[in-house]
């Protein structure tokens, strides 16, 4: 029997059943030990009211989800990972979550203020799928909003045995789907200039 969904770099590294539970105590670790977690959340918060629909693409466990809602957005988490998309739901009844795959993206017509891919999610789709996927988050975007997204720009900052998506892809990627450049940061603090040394990057492109 084929598999529902292509097999992505995260399936590959994380295997068919991942233990969800065991990645979002990693988390749970730092946020007791007093690390901030909430970067991208806050983040978000910072760029759109509370009460704005946020869609959560490549949601994992829904840790960055269960805090927009928590903070008062409308959201959506959507993962092709079943055994992520069912941890969160069983840990955040009170958001939405929906297992898809991104490449495949289809919420009806459901626009979102904001699409936020956080947690290396566009180096880790499957080979060759960006320009689709951005292609199908466009589609998902109310025109003037937003497009955000975090991603690793070295081994150091990637899962191992994840290759580099360069910036030029991905702007690439976001040109041909009708996301054009509005900012770009090295980290999810915001603020500081990007510059071609960092080794991770947030971008923002905004749909036309």
């Amino acid at each position: 029997m084929s598999e529902p969904f292509p097999r992505t770099r995260w399936s590959e590294i994380a295997g068919i059943s991942p233990d969800a539970a065991a990645y979002q105590r990693r988390f749970d670790a730092l946020e007791e030990s007093g690390e901030d977690v909430h970067g991208e959340a806050r983040f978000v918060a910072s760029l759109v009211p509370p009460g704005s629909r946020i869609l959560d693409a490549g949601c994992g466990t829904g840790r960055v989800a269960k805090e927009l809602t928590r903070r008062g957005y409308r959201c959506v988490g959507v993962d092709e990972d079943a055994a992520m998309i069912a941890y969160a739901t069983a840990n955040d009844p009170a958001t939405r979550y929906v297992r898809q795959d991104l490449t495949d993206l289809f919420l009806r017509s459901q626009k979102f203020d904001l699409v936020l891919m956080a947690g290396n999610v566009v180096p880790l789709l499957a080979p060759g799928t960006l320009p689709e996927v951005m292609r199908h988050v466009a589609g998902h975007v109310e025109r003037g909003g937003l497009v955000v997204a975090g991603f690793g720009l070295d081994a150091a900052h990637l899962p191992p045995s994840c290759p580099v998506t360069s910036i030029e892809d991905y702007d690439a990627a976001c040109w041909a789907a009708g996301l054009l450049p509005e900012a770009r940061y090295p980290t999810w603090e915001g603020g500081d200039a990007w510059n071609p040394s960092a080794a991770y990057v947030v971008d923002l492109h905004r749909r036309t």
